[in-house]
């Protein structure tokens, strides 16, 4: 199933501002509008965008996951004690 919708001339959409509307809402699908045949725009009601960021989040976090579970993989990164302790002494630094 495509996750986008029909596409139609952007005159289309400007003569029938409400119908496309509706059909927004109804089916949470966006719609893609051409001027000069060619896809220009793409309409979307906002529930549908917010779940599209939602999704597009979680795919940028699993993906980062990903990152660091290789990247300890390969023996990089330091280990976590490590990291405390340095922490530890830089705040002991501190003046005050």
């Amino acid at each position: 199933m495509s996750t986008i919708g029909n596409s139609h001339p952007l005159i289309e959409f400007e003569r029938d501002v409400a119908g496309f509307l509706a059909k927004l809402k109804e089916t949470g699908r966006p719609v893609v509008l051409t001027i000069d045949g060619k896809a220009e725009l793409i309409v979307q009601d906002a529930d549908a965008y917010r779940r599209l960021l939602k999704a597009a989040e979680r795919l940028e976090t699993i993906q980062a996951v990903r990152e660091g579970l290789a990247s300890m993989v390969r023996g990089e990164g330091r280990p976590l004690d490590e990291v405390f302790d340095a922490i530890e002494e830089d705040l002991k630094a501190l003046p005050g």
